[in-house]
């Protein structure tokens, strides 16, 4: 197993169980606990976790891979002005891949009007809430995470491959100006990872909350985006970084 791969799962049972101990984890996983002891290390450099003695606590609430009903919930008002805002870039006849955040699902409640719309997606909801739409929809078929009603893995990613589309819409956990654009999760993240890839413009959507937060698996760079879409003015230090980095900032 990957150290990355033994870290996520350290951090899954972390969100379960809320604490750690390091015997065990070494037991479980067949290493020794100084392996363990370096896990814990880097994701307490990475702001999810405490060391405690013999192991660890979870440190952050935020950096819990919610379900997807209580994301839909979570700072609903700001994911409709972002929603909003980002209808805007969106014309008629367009081609679109969209993530599985509930952000999104959000835009495309505004969506319904445009005109043939062409969408490959991984979100199982949109795939469900707008079979009757006039859109057509394109899944990437793949592995269900019912948590957050997503389709992830090899089949997914496969799948993003074989389209090229004119814009890319994904939301995250987490935005730093040092380490990225972040997701709690690894599989969706390397999803997103494929979307940026096949698209000719990609853009964030972040509500406010999500600035200046690091959560468990990197995603995507700012190179990798060209829009960044948000409910409210972020500070000067964001501002510039934006401009250094050619992102146009929607506010």
């Amino acid at each position: 197993m990957l150290g990355i791969e033994r870290r996520q799962k350290i951090f899954d049972q972390l969100q379960r169980d809320r604490k750690v101990h390091v015997g065990d984890l070494a037991e479980s996983f067949n290493v020794t606990q100084e392996t363990i002891r370096r896990d814990l290390k880097k994701l307490e450099a990475g702001g999810h976790l405490q060391r405690s003695h013999g192991g660890a606590v979870l440190l952050q609430p935020g950096n819990e891979d919610l379900s997807f009903a209580k994301r839909t919930a979570e700072n609903y008002e700001l994911k409709q002005i972002v929603a909003r805002k980002a209808a805007g870039l969106v014309t008629d006849g367009a081609s679109l891949m969209a993530d599985s955040s509930s952000t999104i699902l959000a835009l495309f409640d505004l969506l319904r009007a445009r005109k043939d719309l062409t969408v490959v997606t991984n979100s199982n909801r949109i795939l469900n809430d707008f079979s009757s739409s006039s859109m057509e929809l394109i899944s990437t078929g793949g592995n269900l995470r019912a948590h957050s009603q997503s389709l992830v893995g090899p089949a997914a990613c496969r799948t993003i491959a074989t389209y090229c589309v004119d814009v890319a819409v994904f939301s995250c956990k987490g935005i730093d100006r040092e380490h990225g654009i972040t997701e709690s999760n690894e599989p969706e993240a390397v999803v997103k990872q494929a979307m940026a890839k096949q698209a000719k413009n990609r853009v964030l959507l972040v509500d406010s909350t999500k600035f200046d937060q690091v959560v468990f698996a990197k995603t995507l760079e700012f190179s990798d985006i060209e829009y960044v879409i948000t409910d409210a003015m972020p500070n000067r230090r964001w501002i510039d970084f934006f401009r250094k980095n050619e992102i146009q900032l929607v506010c």
